[in-house]
């Protein structure tokens, strides 16, 4: 990397510095064109043996909202509900079948099949990556984020990945944020906190 790559501040303040929780939203679509341009820009983010084991489930409709509605927390419900999208970010536990397409210079299939303490890690470690790049494509593209638990992931799985290997991780609002929706920034640990130089 040269010096020239290096972001300007406006944009390392959309995706870091500024970027917020958003709890409220504005009465604005978002397009079916850009979520996929969203999910186009975030699929370049690394993973282990290019796994790739996100899914993501794009809940736009009302018919699909009120599918989700039974299975959010209390507090969730009506920011979740009047977000123009919500995105379930899962993760597929038989993402490793996928290898000999994403991996394929090598047999990484027969790294992980049968091993079933790696592929739960290796899933919930990558595709905890993947929805963390997800919502730094959806700030990079002009969108929102608000990012939750409090669901029932067992709820959620059944009603939105029946039939398959994939789990619900967490949940995402995406939009256009309502300004007057974010709380008072809370304060972040320092460098000399959180890290060690060795």
């Amino acid at each position: 990397m040269t010096e020239n790559n290096i972001l300007d501040d406006r944009s390392l303040d959309t995706l870091f510095r500024a970027a917020r929780t958003y709890n409220g939203w504005l009465d604005k679509d978002v397009s079916d064109v850009l979520l996929q341009a969203v999910y186009d820009l975030a699929k370049w983010g690394p993973t282990s043996a290019n796994s790739c084991p996100a899914r993501f489930v794009f809940v736009k409709s009302k018919a699909a909202k009120e599918r989700l509605r039974p299975h959010l927390g209390a507090g969730n419900v009506d920011k979740t509900m009047a977000a123009p999208v919500t995105v379930i970010v899962g993760y597929d536990m038989k993402f490793y079948d996928q290898l000999p397409k994403l991996f394929p210079h090598t047999d990484a299939r027969s790294w992980f099949a049968g091993r079933d303490d790696l592929i739960r890690q290796t899933a919930f470690r990558n595709g905890s990556l993947q929805g963390a790049y997800l919502m730094l494509a959806a700030r990079s593209l002009g969108l929102d984020c608000g990012p939750m638990s409090g669901f029932d992931q067992d709820g959620v799985a059944r009603e939105f990945f029946a039939g398959t290997d994939v789990k619900a991780n967490f949940l995402c609002n995406i939009g256009y944020g309502d300004p007057s929706s974010v709380f008072p920034r809370s304060p972040r640990l320092g460098f000399d906190e959180a890290c060690q130089i060795l």
